[in-house]
């Protein structure tokens, strides 16, 4: 009898290459965007193709303790979108994950 709910899980796991510099080679965009009154938006753009950019949103949600989407923009392509200014948040986990390295990662916003 085996237990398997024990097992570590690694949802990126898919998104590693085996490579030292990793899938990611542009630049990251985080904005924040104002909403109405005290809502604001944080959108993250730049991200690679190769990385499911639904489990990356569903772990930030699961951590940030916040809403958030992926949205298909017509010249940026695949956007993420999640709600309130995380982009402190979202940097540190970017880059703790090993997604994206420091220096690809440009913080836009007041």
């Amino acid at each position: 009898m085996s237990i398997q709910n024990l097992n570590t899980f690694d949802p990126f796991a898919d998104a590693a290459r085996g490579t030292d510099e990793g899938v990611q080679d542009a630049l990251v965009h985080i904005r924040i965007q104002q909403r109405n009154g005290r809502k604001t938006l944080t959108t993250v753009q730049g991200l690679s193709s190769d990385y499911d950019l639904k489990k990356i949103v569903r772990t930030c949600k699961k951590e940030f303790a916040c809403n958030g989407t992926v949205v298909e923009h017509p010249e940026y392509g695949e956007v993420l979108q999640l709600q309130g200014d995380q982009r402190e948040n979202i940097c540190q986990f970017l880059t703790k994950v090993g997604l994206v390295k420091v220096e690809q990662i440009k913080v836009h916003g007041f």
